[in-house]
């Protein structure tokens, strides 16, 4: 972490400044975010807010949803419920979160399980994250669940993942300007073991269940899912926080840029790029000059990039040298290679002068220096 000589970014303080200024009367959001049903969300839930209780905080819980699992249940003991409301549709009585009781109550805390559930017809609002926000404009902060399949730029993934469409969604933006998202992670098989177990669904529901949605492949792939989510957030926060800071650089994920133009070793060098990506667990970035693209050999080269799943960008060419920076900058790139070959130009600098106009561009990242030789 490197501070920077230069004032900090003005936009990113002016959202910070808003953001303050809507905390001080808006209550705030924190998620528990999950792969699958069954994962403990709601069981986290309601001992956090046991545990905020127990410090004297004024809890209450507008909606906790046991599906008689004993741990559960056990869970939600002893804490303040507030009485559901009761909705006659189609001659079935429904109950629904009561919203403006518990909003009359004003705890400081409510606790308000599966955030993309869809209202009984005829309530004020269609999905109970709407009634949430009301709750947080009252000044209540909330807590709440919530699966990744709910998400709604996810719903096409999930789909084809596990062959079912879901119909109940929340829009990304809630969780994007939730204050907190904590993770609720179990691995696929202590998953299973647990729907087999009888803990998650009853013994007839469960072998269908394990048969269908909670096949290991589909939770392997929902929980790699959560896990992505929740690391952009983490990336986002960061970002953020490195903006209203003015700092340079921060080496939370290892990411490798290297550029390419036709010459003999540029192939060795995206090769060597992605062995060292590899090795860091990291992301590999491709850069090009765009004039180089008319050239023999580069369809060969950007052919191999894509092979090797790296993301590739075009330098346009009206500045290529302070362009690179700014990619290895907003790229958060850790690692630049380039083709050693001192008698050949890119970027309109040699090579030799180019590495010195990165290191004082970008003096946090390491540049590595391929030989055609190698």
């Amino acid at each position: 972490m490197t501070g920077s000589h230069e004032r900090p970014d003005a936009d990113a303080l002016l959202r910070k400044l808003e953001r303050e200024e809507t905390a001080a009367t808006r209550g705030r959001l924190r998620i528990y975010l999950g792969a699958a049903p069954g994962v403990g969300k709601t069981y986290a839930m309601l001992h956090e807010g046991k545990r905020r209780a127990q410090r004297g905080t004024d809890v209450v819980v507008g909606f906790a949803e046991t599906y008689g699992r004993p741990l559960t249940v056990d869970a939600l003991t002893g804490l303040e419920v507030i009485p559901r409301r009761k909705v006659d549709y189609r001659g079935v009585t429904l109950e629904e979160m009561d919203v403006e009781a518990l909003i009359a109550r004003h705890p400081q805390v409510a606790l308000v399980d599966e955030l993309a559930h869809t209202n009984a017809p005829g309530s004020k609002h269609e999905k109970r994250w709407q009634d949430v926000q009301d709750i947080q404009a009252a000044g209540i902060t909330v807590i709440s669940t919530l699966n990744i399949q709910h998400l709604e730029s996810l719903n096409d993934v999930v789909a084809g993942i596990t062959g079912i469409h879901v119909r109940e969604t929340v829009p990304d933006s809630i969780i994007d300007d939730a204050d907190e998202i904590e993770l609720v992670d179990v691995s696929a098989q202590a998953l299973r073991s647990r729907m087999q177990h009888g803990n998650i669904y009853p013994p007839e529901q469960a072998q269908r269940a394990l048969d269908g949605f909670f096949r290991e492949s589909n939770l392997t792939a929902l929980r790699e899912l959560v896990l992505r989510r929740v690391a952009d957030q983490v990336e986002h926060e960061l970002d953020e926080y490195m903006h209203e800071h003015a700092l340079d650089s921060w080496e939370a994920t290892e990411r490798v840029l290297v550029l390419l133009d036709n010459i003999e070793g540029s192939e060795v060098a995206v090769r060597r790029a992605w062995r060292l990506a590899s090795a860091f667990d990291g992301e590999l970035f491709v850069a090009y000059p765009a004039a180089s693209i008319r050239q023999q050999g580069m369809t060969r080269m950007l052919e191999v990039a894509t092979d090797l799943n790296a993301t590739v960008r075009e330098i346009p060419g009206d500045h290529p040298a302070a362009e690179l920076g700014d990619l290895i900058r907003t790229q958060k790139v850790s690692h630049l290679v380039l083709v050693a070959n001192p008698r050949r130009t890119l970027l309109g600098l040699r090579r030799k002068d180019l590495v010195d106009d990165m290191l004082e561009q970008t003096p946090n990242v390491s540049i590595h220096l391929v030989s055609q030789a190698s």
